[in-house]
């Protein structure tokens, strides 16, 4: 979707009247970050379920992924169906209310996760479980790998949030350098360690039936 995205931008740099390039970098730029987002709302479900530490998550982790994933879906559904309205002109101030609120959406989502996953590594930190210890550091690194994803994510929405608020006046969308620092670097990023720290590995430690494959995560794939 990114590489659809960028094509299309890249189009519409000498078709600044056309609206099929615009609606194409709009969409397939935006919404990307949304899949990883479900990703790694997964990937916490199954570290705690891994450790066995349910009984130190705020919120069982069976329900974690349906929670988070589900407002993710609704962040999607919204900024999908109107990010590429924002160049109509009837349809302008709604459209961009409604990818807003769609990024906001996104941001208190994670915010909720990030507390989520603070409180249950420090708890887990004050009583380590049995099976924490038997299968090593590798759900730790894993968990500060997310943390890493969630940092780079944040940065990238908070920037589409003072870019839409500005509006196509505002010095954001004038300045495509602040695309590139603020969108595609964090994004590039996120996706070399996807690529280089995926964490399938955590899953050969276990030794029962509470191995969990993470090679199931089909958002990848899509992102």
């Amino acid at each position: 979707m990114e590489v659809i995205g960028y094509i299309g931008r890249a189009f519409a740099v000498n078709r600044t009247d056309a609206l099929g390039p615009f609606v194409i970098q709009a969409t397939f730029i935006l919404l990307p970050p949304a899949f990883f987002a479900a990703s790694i709302y997964m990937i916490l479900a199954r570290i705690i379920r891994a450790v066995d530490g349910d009984h130190l998550s705020i919120i069982n982790p069976r329900i974690v992924t349906r929670i988070f994933v589900l407002s993710d879906l609704a962040s999607i559904g919204v900024q999908g169906t109107t990010a590429g309205f924002s160049e109509h002109e009837n349809l302008k101030t709604i459209a961009t209310v409604l990818v807003l609120i769609g990024l906001a959406i996104q941001l208190i989502s994670f915010a909720l996760f990030g507390a989520c996953a603070i409180i249950f590594h420090k708890r887990i930190r004050r009583n380590p479980t049995a099976r924490s210890h038997r299968i090593g550091s590798k759900w730790l690194d894993t968990l500060y790998v997310l943390y890493a994803f969630s940092v780079l994510i944040i940065i990238r929405s908070v920037f589409r949030v003072v870019e839409y608020a500005f509006g196509n006046d505002g010095y954001p969308m004038a300045h495509e350098w602040t695309l590139f620092i603020f969108d595609s670097v964090p994004m590039t990023l996120v996706t070399a360690i996807f690529f280089f720290r995926y964490p399938s590995n955590l899953a050969q430690k276990l030794d029962d039936d509470a191995a969990i494959q993470l090679e199931s995560c089909g958002y990848l794939d899509r992102a």
